[in-house]
């Protein structure tokens, strides 16, 4: 077992396993989460690779103790929560890494290979044999000839797949070549002629058509909503299956003594260890889980997810109809006698997304509530009552669902906070508890400018009453305090398949994961956000997708669940405030995928070069290598060296470009710097002028190596070098 560097990440050797470990850093994301254990293997991997690797994860199972969720992922069918940690996507590459190898070499320039893109958020490159019969109408190849790369759009794939196939490349060129290797599109062939001519080069002239684009084989919610929960028991010396139930389960069919398997549709398999569960029989989940899938005919790629009682993982809790967690209750009691009269602070909402986010208010509850086409917003018009339950036991679970403001609505054992024209009323039943308490003063002291006199249940003023209808019975109940529902928020892309909803999960999600082309469904449980990019185009379908996501949802959602839609660069704080971070100023215009398509390879003595760079070109392939020989033509590695005529790489809104005089060696910074685009060197790219710093120089400006910078999100890059003086 070899660490792989993290230049590397999102680079799999097809003949290796991989072990990858997640351990969220963020507070978000560890609020309730555990960390994440992942055991890949390549399609070509050996028993002894899948042996050692197998070791390896029981290891660090047994170091991480039961708070690990454990995945075995198999090559091109991974989960979304592992494709979710390799943004822009996945490369799988032949073959296997000799020891003395490096995982990825960068600056390698003396290379040949062809790599077919496919997916929809999630994408995935790999390495093909290099010929026309590679190709089909529905995908995306990549010809990458080291200092030349050439992405083939077929016919049949959408605007989005183009742009997140793009964001690929990019990855690749900036990770693998430094940024310096020149980028076309073929997007029509016959407005490509340049860039079909070096593919001729290297390829042969087409001969015949291309193939059909490839049937897409995602899962839909329909097939996702059929789960069916077996308990697992020895008996003698045989292991018994035994059906247990199907949707909708109940938490309490899980028993801490026992063993269970949940089956999703086929295409997923959890297993659940109970808490009194035997260490032998946590070594053996795997072999339990590989067993029922040989029983039951599924593929061997079909994933396993192992979770143990208390640490399980969003998606799984999602499959049962409400789960529960115990909450500590040692925390500090706090003394509130009176009925609490504040003033909401509108402003703390806005500062703070993330409270309007939990408590779902997205202002001081005043004015009108208007529903139109989707969209939820307020007037000014005449004042309205609104009552919120109030929830949780603490700030982590501290969350606000609106009810019929009536008076039958509230209950002795619980928090409900009234608001009548903008002002607040905090009620505590007589049956709430301190820990309640203590969560309900906190959550208002953020929000509040001010407190006044305050009343307990029994004592509430008039005008309390009038503004819910009147005095009338509520119920009193009693529940279990020390157990509150238990939910983290999940975003999803959204797209249809033969009339069919596919969702695919960003698990760990951010802004960057919001794409002008996407529909995404943002799921906090109390409502459903359906977030429109400012080029998608399936708005019209966003609410029935919404309503057709709870429909089919195995956990038997509310049909009267919120559905909200939110467009681009309109976020509201109760969207926003989901997200770790959230930058205002994010949204800003992007070169089209049409200004990238339109670039080319210049002058016509560039084409005849490249040309006949390539016709010299020499693959000495050995089995299962796809790497360049030493018969590379040796003008092939200029770039490596520095010396000859170097192709710098364009702008990205420029696709291919050239320079008019070759550039040796790095610039002064003085040239660089806060210089108008005439008044740099012959040759540099404005667009692209840190590129020319000395590397000492680059990492004394920027503070970071140009391998990191270019690894860094393109409007993160952008925002860089504005305030360096390199835009």
């Amino acid at each position: 077992m070899l660490p792989v560097p993290e230049g590397a990440y999102g680079n799999f050797f097809e003949e290796h396993c991989y072990v990858v470990l997640h351990v969220p850093q963020s507070l978000k994301a560890t609020q309730g989460a555990s960390s994440d254990l992942h055991y890949w293997v390549g399609k070509e991997a050996g028993a002894e690779a899948q042996g050692a690797a197998a070791t390896f994860v029981q290891q660090l199972q047994e170091e991480r103790g039961t708070l690990t969720v454990l995945h075995r992922e198999a090559q091109a069918h991974e989960s979304d929560c592992f494709r979710s940690y390799f943004r822009p996507g996945i490369i799988y590459r032949k073959g296997g890494l000799p020891s003395d190898l490096k995982h990825v070499e960068t600056n390698m320039f003396n290379i040949q290979r062809l790599l077919h893109i496919k997916g929809r958020k999630h994408m995935s490159a790999t390495e093909v044999e290099l010929s026309w019969n590679s190709f089909n109408k529905g995908d995306i190849f990549l010809l990458d000839l080291g200092k030349m790369m050439i992405q083939w759009n077929g016919p049949k794939t959408s605007i989005s797949e183009k742009a997140r196939g793009l964001a690929l490349t990019y990855s690749i060129r900036d990770r693998e070549r430094g940024g310096r290797a020149q980028i076309g599109v073929v997007d029509d062939e016959v407005k490509a002629p340049d860039l079909m001519q070096i593919m001729e080069s290297v390829l042969g002239r087409r001969v015949g058509s291309l193939r059909a684009a490839m049937p897409n084989k995602d899962i839909n919610q329909l097939q996702k909503a059929n789960i069916r929960l077996y308990h697992i028991y020895e008996k003698g010396k045989d292991l018994v299956v035994l059906e247990l139930a199907t949707p909708p389960l109940t938490q309490d069919l899980l028993q801490e003594e026992d063993f269970y398997i949940l089956d999703q549709g086929g295409f997923k398999i959890y297993v659940w260890q109970g808490g009194l569960s035997s260490l032998q029989e946590r070594k053996a989940a795997f072999s339990r889980a590989a067993g029922f899938i040989q029983a039951k005919g599924y593929p061997t790629y079909t994933n396993v997810e192992v979770v143990n009682d208390g640490a399980e993982s969003a998606a799984f809790k999602q499959l049962f109809r409400i789960w529960t967690e115990k909450r500590s209750r040692n925390r500090r009691l706090g003394r509130i006698d009176k009925l609490i009269h504040v003033k909401l602070d509108v402003g703390k909402l806005h500062s703070q997304p993330e409270l309007a986010a939990q408590l779902r208010m997205v202002d001081d509850g005043s004015g009108k509530v208007e529903e139109r086409a989707g969209h939820y917003g307020r007037g000014k018009s005449a004042p309205t009552t609104r009552l919120f339950h109030v929830q949780g036991t603490d700030s982590y679970s501290t969350r606000t669902v609106e009810v019929p403001a009536r008076a039958s609505s509230l209950n002795s054992n619980d928090i409900f906070l009234l608001v009548i024209a903008g002002v607040c009323y905090l009620w505590f039943g007589k049956g709430c508890n301190g820990d309640q308490r203590e969560m309900a003063r906190v959550a208002v002291t953020v929000i509040s400018k001010k407190n006044e006199e305050t009343v307990l249940e029994g004592q509430e003023p008039p005008h309390f009453w009038e503004a819910l209808g009147g005095r009338a019975p509520y119920p009193s109940n009693k529940r279990l305090p020390e157990e509150v529902p238990s939910v983290q928020p999940r975003l999803f892309e959204c797209s249809s398949q033969m009339g069919c909803l596919v969702l695919a999960e960003v698990v760990f999600f951010s802004q960057e994961d919001l794409g002008q082309y996407d529909v995404m469904l943002l799921d906090t449980w109390q409502e459903i956000f359906l977030w429109l990019g400012g080029a998608a185009g399936a708005w019209k379908k966003a609410v029935a997708w919404g309503q057709e996501y709870l429909k089919a949802h195995p956990a038997g959602r509310s049909l009267a669940t919120p559905i909200v839609l939110v467009k681009q660069g309109h976020e509201p704080p109760t969207f926003t405030g989901w997200f770790f971070t959230w930058d205002p100023y994010k949204w800003t215009p992007d070169p089209s995928n049409k200004e990238v398509v339109e670039g080319s390879p210049g002058t016509a003595s560039l084409i005849s070069e490249i040309t006949a760079e390539v016709n010299s070109f020499q693959l000495s392939r050995g089995p299962g290598n796809g790497r360049a020989g030493a018969m590379a033509l040796q003008a092939l590695k200029g770039s490596q060296d520095g010396s000859g005529n170097e192709l710098i790489r364009g702008p990205k809104s420029g696709g291919v470009s050239s320079t008019s005089a070759s550039i040796n060696g790095a610039l002064p910074r003085e040239q660089l710097m806060h210089q108008a685009a005439e008044d740099l060197p012959e040759g540099v790219d404005p667009a692209r002028r840190e590129f020319y710093l000395s590397d000492s120089d680059f990492q004394d400006i920027f503070g970071k190596s140009k391998e990191e910078f270019y690894n860094m999100a393109t409007w993160r890059q952008r925002q860089e070098k504005k305030q360096l003086g390199f835009f």
